[in-house]
């Protein structure tokens, strides 16, 4: 295809298009169309996500001719990376705005020998959690595969020269990634591919949802990921309280979706359960949660409710968290008190409420 006539097929196609956007299959076909190889998709990616460059004049084994037509059909977008606010503990919160004048948060943690990295994948969320601050701002819109996708890749492009290398993701920021299934499964898809996109292992992803029971036979399938399930309770009471999901999918029914979830024989299912006083941090509370979940290959992070201003609930004391992690230890399970960091710039669990600066 020669340049004008490119330049016909991006008239007629109205729109550049983030590339970041696009699958390699998707590229392919768009290539294909008009009449370019398909492996300067894989050239193209490359370049894109792992010698991070903004521009295609920048990939230097495209000739000038193609990497022109490159240019005028698509862009590589970043994220606007608006504020990122550093804790006492060395955590990063970014706070990117959007192209819609929306604005979302990404927390970077250190850990002993790699980062991990938390990301969002909605612009709020409409679970109505009520220890989230996240769900006081209510839902607004889900992201796109890009949207979700930048945030590892321009992250990672801010940490060029550290130390330490970023290797863990979390799908644990603002939103329900289930409740965005299509997109996050594409991000997903980009994140781990080596030779089209980030290159991370499945076994350092990890998505978590609150309980969305009809996506979870499909995940375990399409992604092999890890898998996070936010509980916070042993009774459906309790759980309904905490969390309106649950009158939709009841405890029995998560459970036994979890039971029946598509692991590899060394994996277990992460349960997550914030500890809030008064609430669910009982010693009847922990042997009714070793007793639910008896049946599913399972490890519990014991996460004490991180407060915030006008929160309802309160952290436990610490003996009442020692005291219920010891019952779980009693029972064989592997049960781990996760202090979250970042809580002096309002990065931990549950307080994430991205706003303009």
């Amino acid at each position: 295809m020669t340049r004008e006539e490119c330049k016909i097929y991006f008239v007629n196609s109205q729109f550049k298009k983030n590339i970041i956007e696009l699958s390699k299959e998707e590229l392919y076909s768009r290539l294909k169309d008009m009449g370019i190889e398909d492996y300067r998709a894989l050239q193209i990616f490359k370049w894109i996500y792992l010698k991070q460059v903004d521009t295609f004049e920048e990939m230097t084994d495209i000739g000038l001719e193609l990497r022109s037509i490159f240019s005028d059909h698509f862009t590589i977008n970043r994220l606007d990376k608006q504020k990122v606010e550093v804790s006492s503990d060395g955590s990063k919160k970014y706070l990117f705005g959007l192209a819609d004048g929306n604005h979302i948060e990404s927390v970077l943690i250190p850990e002993k020998n790699h980062y991990t990295l938390c990301i969002s994948s909605q612009v709020g969320c409409a679970q109505g959690c009520r220890f989230c601050l996240t769900a006081s701002g209510g839902f607004i819109r889900n992201l796109s595969k890009a949207e979700i996708v930048s945030q590892v890749r321009d992250i990672q492009n801010d940490l060029a020269g550290s130390k330490l290398p970023l290797s863990n993701i979390v799908f644990m920021g603002m939103g329900e990634p289930l409740a965005n299934y299509k997109n996050v499964i594409k991000a997903i898809d980009t994140i781990l591919s080596e030779d089209a996109g980030l290159g991370f292992s499945k076994r350092k992803v990890t998505v978590s949802t609150a309980g969305l029971v009809p996506f979870l036979k499909d995940l375990g399938k399409d992604t092999g990921v890890n898998l996070a399930v936010s509980l916070n309770a042993a009774d459906n009471e309790t759980r309904d309280m905490l969390m309106p999901v649950n009158r939709k999918y009841p405890i029995e029914e998560l459970i036994e979706a979890c039971r029946v979830y598509d692991l590899k024989p060394r994996n277990r299912i992460t349960f997550e359960y914030i500890l809030i006083k008064g609430v669910n941090d009982s010693p009847a509370d922990a042997k009714r949660l070793s007793k639910l979940l008896r049946s599913v290959k399972a490890k519990i992070n014991l996460i004490p409710f991180n407060e915030y201003e006008a929160s309802e609930f309160k952290r436990p004391d610490e003996s009442a968290i020692r005291s219920f992690q010891e019952i779980l230890l009693n029972k064989n399970y592997t049960a781990v008190i996760r202090h979250s960091k970042g809580h002096d710039i309002s990065a931990a669990c549950g307080q994430l409420r991205a706003r303009s600066c």
